[in-house]
């Protein structure tokens, strides 16, 4: 792999310990160093870091919030 790929990497860890998970992306850039993009978008879709997983994820915790108030509601209407 080229020195420059691995300063990349190197400089940052959640690709670095993606590349460590999914070892076919070594082989992957040693093959097609510009396919850093690549990389990137597959290490945020693993992460789970993207737009949609985001928003995802905030709708879940609004409707746990919702739940969690129904049900003190119904607990603060029952006494």
């Amino acid at each position: 792999m080229r020195s420059e790929v691995l300063q990349y990497i190197g400089r940052q860890q959640e690709l670095k310990r993606f590349i460590r998970e999914q070892p076919i992306w070594y082989r992957k850039l040693s093959r097609n160093p510009y396919d850093l993009e690549a990389l990137e978008v597959a290490s945020l879709h693993y992460y789970k870091k993207t737009i949609p997983h985001q928003v995802e994820k905030f709708s879940h915790g609004v409707q746990m919030a919702s739940m969690m108030y129904s049900m003190f509601l119904a607990m603060k209407n029952q006494q």
